[in-house]
């Protein structure tokens, strides 16, 4: 399998500051990186791609990846200067402190500011063995007053934080390093995936939507479901990797073993003839892949298969290590089979597959 992924876009789309609500600049990225293949946005910044090719008339294969990432919203600021935060998206509390995060102020500058956490000198054995709550931790923009917090610095309730990390590639292990790679890395693979077909005769109509708010309940997939009334439907994820905990039998979302082909999270249960379809094509054509059964979790996929006349849906993981939290590490190799699948699905559908997997369509 050739090597697909474009790093240079992995990087810059996971760089990009994107928290739920506010994907502005992600969709920006993600919209430059199309070669000139038409988009548009709806109000909610979800973006929509067609392949220059679809003619209308016939099924349409919706492509899915969203763009927001996990983060915070500064809800009021101390008199000391310190910002309150509530989150957007999904945290474990103990993940939160002590690391950097980056905010846009109201006059569009970058304010850097640390999570706070109480130095062991002044906690008492209580405090050690208690559970974090969220309401305890706060971000130092490094102020000693509201008024510095601002004036100087241009702080107000509202504004978003999203972690400062910047993406890197270690070309010896084939591994990435990141932010946000649940869902950027799905947006790389689908841009990638409208590179590589956008010339190509295909038997269905082929649409991408980069989704909003995914982290905070799916939203922006509600709309782009509704919007586009597809007969299939293809997520690409990326989805938390269970290699670092599990026994390597058993690990279903394994680093360097190939996209993963989901049956069941919290808020789908994929369509069998989908999944079986999926895991034919991969054989067939070599890729690397691996399958999960999930007992929690969700995807766009939990809105797209409930779209008006029932969607069957695929969702294709990309495994990254700690998902939702400041870093992750995913294998380039991933991505690449992620890609591959994708394409390789596409170029498959026939009229008859169409018409077996949604008689309706």
């Amino acid at each position: 399998m050739k090597k697909m992924a474009d790093l240079e876009l992995c990087a810059a789309i996971s760089d990009a500051f994107g928290p739920s609500g506010y994907e502005k600049e992600a969709v920006d990225v993600i919209e430059s990186s199309l070669g000139g293949l038409a988009a548009h946005r709806d109000s909610m910044q979800n973006l929509y791609v067609s392949l220059p090719q679809n003619v209308g008339g016939r099924p349409l294969v919706m492509l899915d990846a969203h763009t927001d990432e996990v983060g915070f919203m500064v809800q009021s600021i101390t008199a000391t200067g310190l910002l309150r935060i509530v989150p957007l998206g999904g945290w474990v509390e103990h993940n939160i402190p002590a690391h950097t995060f980056l905010l846009h102020n109201r006059r569009g500058e970058t304010v850097r500011a640390v999570s706070t956490s109480k130095p062991p000198h002044f906690m008492t054995a209580a405090e050690r063995s208690a559970p974090l709550s969220m309401e305890s931790i706060l971000l130092d923009a490094g102020v000693c007053s509201r008024k510095d917090a601002t004036e100087l610095l241009g702080l107000e309730p509202g504004l978003v934080a999203v972690p400062d990390v910047q993406f890197s590639y270690n070309d010896a292990t084939g591994l990435m390093l990141g932010k946000a790679f649940d869902c950027r890395l799905g947006c790389a693979g689908v841009v990638e995936v409208l590179r590589a077909l956008k010339d190509e005769t295909l038997c269905a109509d082929v649409t991408a939507a980069f989704s909003t708010q995914e982290e905070v309940g799916l939203r922006g997939a509600k709309i782009t479901a509704e919007r586009l009334r597809p007969a299939l439907a293809i997520c690409l994820e990326g989805t938390p990797a269970d290699d670092n905990f599990t026994a390597p039998d058993e690990a279903q979302g394994a680093l360097k073993k190939g996209v993963q082909i989901r049956f069941r999270d919290g808020s789908m249960v994929a369509h069998p003839g989908l999944v079986a379809f999926a895991r034919r094509v991969a054989e067939e054509n070599n890729i690397p892949h691996q399958c999960a059964v999930r007992t929690g979790g969700g995807t766009n996929g939990g809105s797209i298969h409930l779209a008006p006349g029932g969607v069957p849906t695929l969702v294709l993981g990309i495994p990254v290590r700690y998902a939702h939290t400041h870093y992750g590490y995913s294998a380039a190799a991933d991505v690449d089979a992620a890609i591959a699948l994708t394409c390789a699905i596409l170029r498959a559908l026939t009229p008859d597959v169409l018409r077996l997997l949604n008689p309706m369509a």
